[in-house]
């Protein structure tokens, strides 16, 4: 089975970057608990104020969805919409690195 990964470009309402940014930080202490989670990391930009993005990793595509059935990720998810006024996503394959378990 393939490792799963994607990277999401999340544009928030205007001045609305931190409240989305304690969600996802929120949303990546709960992955601290899920095996099946190998990465899950948030990034904010120096120059846009209004981008954050999140890099994950996990041991296959299927634990990723299973994920977003979860309660609390529902729970964040609808905390989250109001606060958005983008998402972006990439999904990648990961092959190895510094970092990733094989």
């Amino acid at each position: 089975m393939s490792k799963f990964g994607t990277q999401v470009t999340f544009t928030t309402q205007p001045g609305q970057r931190d409240r989305l940014l304690a969600i996802l930080l929120e949303a990546g202490a709960v992955m601290e608990n899920v095996k099946e989670c190998e990465v899950y990391l948030v990034h904010v930009s120096d120059t846009e104020a209004d981008t954050i993005y999140v890099t994950e990793v996990w041991g296959s595509q299927e634990a990723h969805k299973a994920s977003l059935d979860e309660e609390a990720t529902k729970a964040s998810i609808q905390e989250a919409m109001p606060l958005i006024a983008g998402v972006e996503a990439v999904r990648f394959r990961p092959v190895g690195g510094k970092g990733l378990t094989t």
